[in-house]
């Protein structure tokens, strides 16, 4: 049987044959858009569209799997009936909608994030309020869906008569009707056994190339499986005794005692010179403010006055770094001061996510009023859960008055909004002679870009440099107002992103693209300069809790960076699979498989080359990862654990 005849006889065939066009179309369009980042010659393309094809397959054959029993189980009789015919068409046409709205949705994912579909896919799909806003905000999806219709309906008529009508298959016993599906079942079973979310997609090419050759379905289905990874079955280890030398050197602090007789724990306590001092803390976590958009930092374009005149009366730290991608993974470095575990972030980690010895925790434990304000709902992400069962209140948009909300977009009220809230919060606890903290996390500097108009001289919802124009405005107008409180002289403000705005690149990690800005404000008690260190986000609780003279029993992987006595600097940055440690030049990066790799002068033109574990740079990296899951998975991280038998080392 000629291939035509068999697409022309079998529906099935024909629709994999379609949805292979669409993938490889999809590719294509991705290529051709993105050709610069991917970079490929010809013996990388030809990798590139040989494996994603392998990929292609693999999910196509999952996805006709269900049809082809259903298929196979409706008796021959009714192949040919009207309402047999009627009910397959509209089907028909509903997957093929279904595949062309898969290849838009890729589309715009990788515009948003320069990837295949991920983890982040998967959580959109979850907290679909926000998510389905947002996208009708930002794209004309009425019009765009209309067209997708249209477009299935008329495939699908077409393969309709180019198929004709089917033959009637009454004679044939059930047994042999099962036989195709019998054959895809087995198929499947081996594509389960030897084709996974990384083979062969893990071999070879830059991070654009490997994302090409992957299959955005296929992938999507693969995080739902490996939303949270074994760090010792994927992840190159030490011995427990290696890496706990390592790990409480890095960790150790002048005068600390560490306190757990368990070889990777980090708990100890911390002797801050000083007098204590309950000095209020207002800490931003500014949504995707990467350092290059400030002035500061080079920008040419004046989106960020405030932040770069700020610059001059703060703290201003030139050399830190977030530690993910995700809001999440920033709220959770710095409120647990862990590094990224593999997987899910433990902010999303569902029954997991509470009960940690968190900087809330800690601040309460002193008396201090901790609250989380946020400007959207904080059930998206888990953020509720997460901050109310690790030591805080929260204040998000479900619990302002409408008529406290001037603007709002998808994610939520605008950040002036928010930042009256805290104004309001600060007020209340100076009345009742209580110490502060407040954590904010902001919304406005996120797609659709949208803001209260005659803010700013970029137009609302016209791009993201009018969103940032916007948080810098929004900022210094906060700033403004709380220098006329009587609680300012005794605050310190932090401003710091939670993660930068398309932090991929052609490398895994790509270091200058988790730079991101973190200013200490406080005029009367802190004198301006310019922190070079090289530090990052699970830093900040214990610089802070320093800048208190606070001592306290500590789970912290960071330190307080502003001791001269500390160890070297270092930034830890991850995504969801690779895990890096970089130490001002270098970067080892430990990926599934126990693989490990670093990158020499990582900010110039770094060639990347494979390591092993006698590299003490990756000793170092997986030092803290290796201590950071095995903490999170035996918790080592909890608030006041019972049984801790006190030593030194």
């Amino acid at each position: 049987m000629s291939l035509m005849h068999q697409i022309r006889s079998n529906r099935l065939v024909a629709l994999s044959a379609l949805w292979l066009t669409i993938f490889f179309l999809t590719r294509c369009v991705l290529l051709v858009t993105h050709f610069r980042e991917v970079d490929a010659g010809l013996g990388e393309l030809l990798h590139i569209f040989g494996t994603g094809f392998m990929y292609d397959l693999s999910f196509i054959v999952y996805a006709i799997l269900p049809m082809a029993v259903l298929s196979a189980l409706i008796p021959g009789s009714l192949h040919n009936t009207p309402w047999y015919r009627r009910t397959t068409w509209a089907l028909t046409a509903a997957v093929v909608f279904l595949m062309l709205f898969t290849a838009t949705a890729e589309w715009l994912f990788w515009q948003e994030f320069d990837t295949r579909f991920n983890f982040i896919a998967v959580d959109y799909l979850i907290y679909s309020h926000e998510v389905v806003n947002n996208i009708l905000e930002s794209y004309p999806i009425y019009p765009l869906m209309a067209l997708l219709l249209l477009l299935a309906m008329a495939i699908t008529t077409g393969l309709h008569h180019f198929q004709g009508r089917l033959p009637a298959r009454q004679g044939a016993p059930i047994w042999k009707r099962l036989a195709a599906p019998a054959y895809l079942v087995v198929l499947a079973m081996l594509i389960t056994a030897c084709v996974g979310q990384d083979f062969p997609r893990r071999t070879g090419g830059n991070a654009p190339q490997r994302e090409l050759a992957g299959n955005g379905p296929f992938q999507f289905f693969a995080a739902f499986r490996n939303n949270e990874l074994d760090y010792e079955a994927f992840y190159a280890t030490l011995p427990d005794s290696k890496a706990d030398n390592i790990l409480r050197q890095e960790v150790l602090e002048p005068n600390a005692r560490f306190l757990d007789r368990d070889p990777l724990s980090v708990r100890r306590s911390i002797d801050n010179p000083g007098r204590f001092r309950p000095l209020n803390i207002v800490l931003v976590t500014v949504e995707s403010l990467s350092a290059r958009y400030l002035g500061s930092f080079g920008n040419t374009h004046g989106l960020t006055p405030n932040l770069d005149r700020l610059r001059h009366e703060s703290l201003f730290f030139t050399n830190f770094y977030a530690t993910g991608t995700r809001t999440t993974r920033g709220l959770e470095a710095i409120t647990l001061s862990v590094p990224p575990t593999p997987g899910r972030s433990i902010v999303k980690r569902l029954g997991r996510e509470s009960g940690y010895a968190s900087l809330g925790r800690q601040l309460g434990a002193k008396g201090y009023d901790c609250a989380f304000l946020y400007g959207g709902r904080g059930y998206f992400d888990n953020m509720n859960a997460f901050f109310s069962g690790n030591g805080y209140r929260i204040v998000d948009q479900s619990s302002v008055s409408n008529d406290e909300i001037s603007f709002e977009n998808a994610w939520g009220m605008c950040d002036e909004d928010l930042y009256d809230q805290a104004l309001l919060q600060a007020d209340a606890d100076h009345a009742a002679g209580k110490p502060f903290f407040l954590h904010l996390m902001t919304t406005s500097n996120h797609r659709p870009y949208t803001y209260p108009e005659n803010r700013v001289d970029i137009p609302s919802g016209h791009s993201r440099k009018g969103a940032v124009k916007y948080t810098d405005y929004a900022i210094g107008r906060f700033l403004d107002q709380a220098r006329e409180k009587p609680w300012f002289n005794g605050t310190i403000f932090v401003f710091v992103a939670d993660h930068t705005a398309h932090s991929a690149g052609k490398e895994d990690l790509p270091v200058a693209k988790y730079h991101i800005p973190q200013f200490l404000y406080a005029p009367d008690l802190l004198a301006p300069r310019d922190v070079h260190v090289l530090a990052g986000q699970i830093d900040i609780a214990p610089t802070l809790l320093g800048l208190l003279n606070m001592d306290y029993e500590s789970t912290f992987f960071g330190r307080n960076v502003l001791r001269k006595d500390t160890a070297p600097g270092r930034a830890l940055i991850a995504n969801y699979r690779h895990l890096g440690l970089f130490d001002g030049q270098n970067l080892a990066i430990l990926s599934p498989k126990k693989s490990i790799r670093r990158h020499d002068d990582v900010m110039g033109l770094s060639p990347e080359s494979t390591s092993d574990v006698t590299d003490p740079l990756v000793q170092r990296d997986i030092a803290y990862y290796q201590g950071a899951s095995h903490d999170f998975r035996n918790g080592l991280l909890r608030w006041q654990p019972m049984n801790i038998k006190e030593h030194s080392r």
